[in-house]
């Protein structure tokens, strides 16, 4: 059986090498672990509660005069929230990494798939869409956070069915919105609206008469990638609660080697 008390000793014998003094007197603003493969539960509009798998990176700033952080720690504090990594904890565990790694901040990013059942157009099949959603919460002396969602769509070129004597080409589109509010936001609310902002919304699952209605849909609403972004600023300045955000728009051009691309930000706190 393992003795605590040899434990103990052996312990206090290991030299900790974090703590040494470094004289290069260099701060360093994050340092920690990346990329941690973690449960975690989301609030789902529909259903209470959603578990899912995030990847998780964990930070915190590094004073000069110490060599390291422990890293082992930011591990630690993952399990101590086993069953709790979820919004209304992002503050807590924020807290807790500052005071157990002495640091002045902390940050947490945390991106996760995230589903939502949707119904074919035409056909009301049901199925289940993956959208990625992210958490990053900072706190220094105020806690900061930001939801992100990354919404799939189509997207028509109207410059194609300008030009074009047998329909459009389209391409499938990802809008990427980041936001902070000053009032709780659904992520299906969110995705909802925007996924108006393309030529069409996108299902996993469609019928013949659902595929007609999409493909229709889409040649009768082109959209520009500029287009896409203009929408969706419009939609997002409309949400009072909406305090910040920054919208993107990348086009995966099905007649080019390249994407299109464009990007709007807003910060309401300005005066």
């Amino acid at each position: 059986m393992d003795n605590p008390k040899l434990k103990t000793q052996n312990s206090k014998l290991l030299r900790d090498v974090q703590k040494t003094p470094d004289t290069r007197k260099i701060p360093i603003s994050k340092v920690g672990v990346k990329d941690i493969s973690y449960p975690i539960v989301v609030m789902d509009k529909n259903r209470k509660f959603q578990q899912t798998v995030a990847r998780v990176n964990m930070y915190v700033d590094l004073p000069h005069h110490f060599k390291g952080t422990h890293m082992s720690r930011f591990i630690e504090i993952l399990n101590a929230y086993r069953e709790e990594i979820a919004l209304d904890k992002m503050e807590s565990i924020l807290q807790r990494m500052k005071e157990k790694l002495g640091a002045s901040s902390a940050h947490l990013e945390i991106e996760f798939p995230y589903f939502i059942e949707k119904r074919a157009p035409v056909s009301g099949a049901r199925s289940l869409m993956e959208y990625t959603c992210s958490f990053v919460g900072t706190l220094g002396e105020e806690f900061d956070f930001v939801l992100g969602v990354t919404v799939p769509v189509t997207s028509l070129c109207p410059c194609s069915k300008e030009l074009s004597r047998y329909g459009a080409h389209n391409q499938r589109s990802a809008i990427t919105v980041r936001v902070r509010y000053s009032d709780f936001i659904w992520i299906e609310d969110l995705v909802a609206m925007i996924e108006e902002c393309g030529s069409s919304p996108v299902w996993s699952l469609l019928k013949r008469e659902d595929e007609k209605f999409v493909t229709e849909r889409a040649y009768e609403n082109p959209k520009f990638v500029e287009d896409i972004v203009r929408e969706a600023t419009q939609r997002l300045l409309s949400l009072e609660a909406i305090t910040w955000f920054s919208v993107e728009a990348e086009n995966y051009e099905s007649i080019h080697k390249h994407s299109a691309y464009a990007a709007i930000e807003r910060d309401r706190r300005k005066k």
